[in-house]
This record gives structure tokens, sequence and C-alpha cells, in this order.
């Protein structure tokens, strides 16, 4: 099995997305079926809402459906960009309180999407830990292996936020 980056050995994803809770989806850009073959994740009408937090030209969505970009690092964060991901994280919340179908897709759906999704469903009502455990099952168990990541839903993104907005680095 082909290494998703070579500097973290992970494998590609076996599905091009996964339903981490009702109305509510993880995935990237590619992926890798059972026969081994490298696939792209194209992104047609299949759902009301798109996040992408990495594109890639010809992966959709449809014209049509509402498609919020925010280009974000696989790695720590600036207050605007956690600020970013508690926005987008709510607009996915309440599209799925409103019964409509939401993916959140990044490069192999396994970090900035996990983030994101993972917000989500503590906006849904989950604690942070049931959240990243019910994504490492529906997802991958390579979901959310950037530990800075798994720390800011764990610490919560308020807090994360206010600390990076001290960091004279960001």
């Amino acid at each position: 099995m082909k290494a998703r980056q070579k500097d973290r050995g992970l494998p590609d994803p076996g599905a091009p997305w996964n339903e981490v809770a009702p109305g509510l989806w993880m995935g990237g850009h590619h992926w890798r079926d059972v026969s081994g073959v490298s696939r792209p994740a194209v992104v047609g009408s299949e759902f009301d809402l798109v996040i992408s937090l990495f594109t890639r030209p010809g992966h959709g969505p449809d014209p049509a459906v509402e498609h919020h970009v925010a280009d974000t690092p696989d790695g720590p964060l600036t207050a605007a960009q956690i600020h970013k991901v508690q926005d987008l994280a709510l607009v996915a919340a309440q599209a799925v309180r409103d019964g409509r179908s939401v993916l959140v897709r990044c490069n192999a759906g396994y970090n900035r999407s996990g983030l994101v999704v993972g917000q989500a469903l503590i906006e849904l009502g989950q604690e942070a830990e049931a959240a990243i455990g019910v994504i490492r099952r529906k997802r991958s168990p390579w979901a959310l292996n950037n530990p800075v990541f798994e720390q800011y839903l764990t610490t919560g993104l308020g807090v994360a936020r206010l600390l990076a907005d001290l960091d004279p680095l960001t």
C-alpha cells in the first residue's frame, strides 16, 4: 500500500468520504480502492454543502452546491485560522441540524477535515474525546494523527485561539 505522504508513512484512505454522524461526512481528494488503485475523490452534487480546507482543480463540487473554501495548513494554526475553523464547524453543525448533508474535506481526509468535523460534533453535543473516537472509527484510525489538532479539540478551540493569539510568531 502506498503511503499518503512519505514523511508520515500513512496509508491512503480506503474511501473517498465516510459518514461520521448522520448527515456529516468527512473525506479528501484521493483514496485507494480495494485493488490498490489510487482514485480521485471528485464531488458532484451528492452533498448540500461542501467545506474544503484544501482544493484541487477538477474535484468539484458542482457549481450549484454551496461551497466554503478555507485553505488551511496541516500544522499549527494562527488565531485567525482557528477562528475560521470555528466558523466552518458552526456552519457544518447548523446545516446538519437543518437536515442537510455536509462533506468536510481536505487532502486525504484525515487532519484538517477531522479538526472541523470534530468541532462540528462538539457543537452538536459530543464531548471532545468522543468526537475524536467516532472520527477514527468512522473515517480511519489514521484520522486526526496530527497531535496539535487533537490538542486543539481536547483543549477547546476558544482556548487554543486565545493561546495562539499570544504567540508573537503568528
